[in-house]
């Protein structure tokens, strides 16, 4: 039986049935399931018993698997191997972190509206989020369709952000909630520059793209490029275009970030598990090569 596909709406977000991803998809099934994300760039598959291996190896049919930051942050050693990012509010022992645990105010972060490895040159496609264990109450994800978005743009405004550049960094978001990277963090990560509309390889529609990794434009007083930056969000978060999802345990949700802002809704983290792992496919490349645009010279990022 072909994987089968039933839309949320008629355009965003769209649940997959008759498909079981711990064994390899065959390339009936993969048509399928590459057409629906193209379509609905939100796919949900519920009901998938995944181990490691079969949730990397279906993340890298979206394309070259990315490595947690955490490898390199300031943490105690991780739960998951690097071709997973956690995150889960449990440490490494499997137990409900504690206050006092630095990766509990990062993961806070998360329910900040953005897209995944935005503040990386090379940003993400596809996110592959796996839900082993949830909170009975609260931890929804919330995913908004970027392109309806900037379909409903008021094209005076839609002139006035196509072909900018904005700037990204993971400091720039854990920032907003009063979370400090270390020197030696931000080193690792620097402030990297992105696109701000983008033309979906696929499907050939316009998106805003942005996230609360994004902190200034290039060539524009800070004042105005933040006033900009949180009237484009609060634009492309309006109610009309997210999709709330009620996580059931052994979901595997699929978002395409090229074309998704989404957000984790708050949940008692010091009392509940959440066992959320990750699984990140790359893009091809950075964003304002794929869209034909160059830095200014002498652009200090």
């Amino acid at each position: 039986m072909a994987a089968d596909v039933w839309p949320i709406t008629d355009s965003f977000a769209a649940e997959i049935g008759d498909v079981d991803l711990s064994q390899p998809v065959d390339d009936a099934d993969w048509a399928i399931i590459e057409d629906a994300y193209n379509t609905y760039s939100v796919l949900v598959f519920p009901d998938q018993q995944l181990p490691t291996d079969q949730h990397v190896g279906f993340a890298q049919r979206f394309g070259s698997v990315d490595h947690s930051m955490q490898k390199s942050m300031d943490v105690e050693d991780e739960r998951l191997p690097s071709t997973l990012a956690d995150v889960s509010n449990l440490d490494r022992t499997g137990n409900v972190m504690t206050p006092d645990n630095r990766m509990i105010d990062f993961q806070r972060g998360n329910r900040l509206w953005h897209t995944d490895s935005s503040f990386k040159p090379t940003p993400a496609n596809a996110s592959c989020l796996y839900m082993k264990s949830i909170p009975p109450v609260g931890g929804q994800t919330e995913f908004a369709d970027a392109r309806a978005a900037w379909d409903a743009l008021d094209p005076e405004l839609q002139t006035r952000i196509e072909g900018r550049v904005a700037i990204h960094s993971i400091a720039t978001s854990r920032a907003r909630l009063g979370f400090e990277m270390t020197a030696e963090e931000n080193a690792n990560y620097p402030r990297v520059p992105q696109a701000m509309v983008r033309t979906h390889r696929a499907s050939g529609r316009k998106s805003i793209y942005l996230a609360s990794h994004a902190g200034s434009i290039i060539d524009m007083p800070d004042s105005e490029a933040t006033a900009l930056i949180d009237q484009l969000m609060a634009h492309a978060t309006q109610p009309q275009f997210v999709y709330s999802h009620r996580w059931r345990v052994n979901d595997l949700v699929i978002w395409d970030n090229k074309c998704v802002f989404h957000r984790g809704r708050p949940f008692d983290d010091l009392r509940w598990p959440r066992d959320a792992r990750r699984a990140t496919s790359l893009d091809i490349g950075p964003t304002i090569e794929q869209e034909g645009l160059e830095l200014p010279a002498q652009t200090a990022l």
